[in-house]
C-alpha cells in the first residue's frame, strides 16, 4: 500500500515534542510517579507499576510494528531497519522492564498521558521513517549511521544495566530507599536516565531526522529534570551520599 508523505504533520509532531520538552523545563516539576506520586490520591485511582509501564509503553511498540507489518520487506530500506531499533527499545520497555519493576503504583492520569504520548510518538517516528525518510544507497556505511547505532546500543546497555542495579536495591517487600551503587551510579545519580538519553541521541544521529532529534531533546528535558530531582532527593535523604557524584553527565554535570 502506497502512502504519501505529508510534511506538515511531521513538522507539527516534531514541534510538539520540542515544545513539550520546553514546557517540562518551564514547569520544573518531575512527572508524578515513583518518588513523586501524590500520596493523597485514592488507591482506586492507581494501577500497579507493572501494569502502568506495560499499558503506557505498549502503543510506542505496537504503532510502528503495525506500520512495519504493512511493508513488503522489513530489510528493504534503512528507514525500516532504523525503526526496528525503536521497536527493540519499546519491546524491552513493554514486555521486560514492566515485569521487573518494583515501583510504586501509578496514578491513572499519568498512565493516560503516557499512553497518548507514546502513541503519538510511535506514529510520528514510524510514519516519518517508512513514508518520508530518503536515504542514499550507501547509508549503511555512512558514519552517521554506524556511529549513531553504536551510541544507541551503548546507551541502551547503560540503561538496562542501571535499571538492573535499581531493581536489585531492595528485596521484595522492602520500602526503604537505598543509595544506588555500581556501574555509572558511581559517577552520576541518574545513570539510567543518562543511558536512555544517550540512546535517543544516537538514534537521532543514525536516522538524521527532525522527529528523532525532537524526541531526543524531549528526553533530555524530561529525564534530565527527573535526574536533577533524584539527585536532590538523595542528598536530602542520605547524609553519607557521595558528594562527588554528579547529576546526569559523568564528571561534568
Amino acid at each position: 500500500m502506497s502512502v504519501a508523505c505529508l510534511q506538515i504533520p511531521v513538522l507539527a509532531g516534531s514541534a510538539c515534542l520540542a515544545a513539550l520538552g520546553a514546557l517540562v523545563l518551564y514547569v520544573g516539576e518531575p512527572a508524578g510517579y515513583g518518588k513523586y506520586s501524590e500520596s493523597l490520591m485514592p488507591v482506586s485511582a492507581r494501577l500497579s507499576a507493572r501494569a502502568a509501564w506495560f499499558l503506557q509503553e505498549l502503543p510506542a511498540f505496537v504503532a510502528p510494528v503495525v506500520i512495519l507489518a504493512q511493508q513488503s520487506s522489513f530489510f528493504g530500506t534503512p528507514g525500516t531497519v532504523l525503526l526496528g531499533l525503536f521497536c527493540v527499545h519499546y519491546f524491552h520497555r513493554t514486555f521486560i522492564y514492566s515485569l521487573l519493576t518494583r515501583g510504586k503504583p501509578f496514578p491513572v492520569a499519568i498512565i493516560i498521558r503516557g499512553f497518548v504520548f507514546c502513541l503519538g510518538n510511535g506514529l510520528l517516528q514510524g510514519y516519518y521513517l517508512v513514508y518520508c525518510a530518503e536515504y542514499p544507497h550507501n547509508w549503511y556505511t555512512d558514519i552517521r549511521f554506524s556511529l549513531g547505532v553504536f551510541i544507541f546500543i551503548l546507551g541502551m546497555g547503560i540503561n538496562i544495566h542501571s535499571d538492573h542495579i535499581l531493581h536489585n536495591l531492595r528485596k521484595p517487600g522492602e520500602t526503604t530507599y537505598k543509595i544506588p551503587q555500581g556501574g555509572l551510579f558511581t559517577y552520576v545519580s541518574g545513570a539510567n536516565f543518562f543511558g536512555e538519553i544517550t540512546e535517543w541521541f544516537g538514534y537521532a544521529l543514525a536516522t538524521w531526522s527532525l522527529p528523532a532529534l525532537s524526541f531526543a531533546l524531549f528526553s533530555l528535558c524530561f529525564l534530565g529534570l527527573r535526574a536533577f530531582h533524584h539527585h536532590r532527593f538523595y542528598l536530602k535523604m542520605f547524609d553519607d551520599y557521595p558528594k562527588s557524584r554528579k547529576i546526569l553527565i559523568p564528571l561534568i554535570f
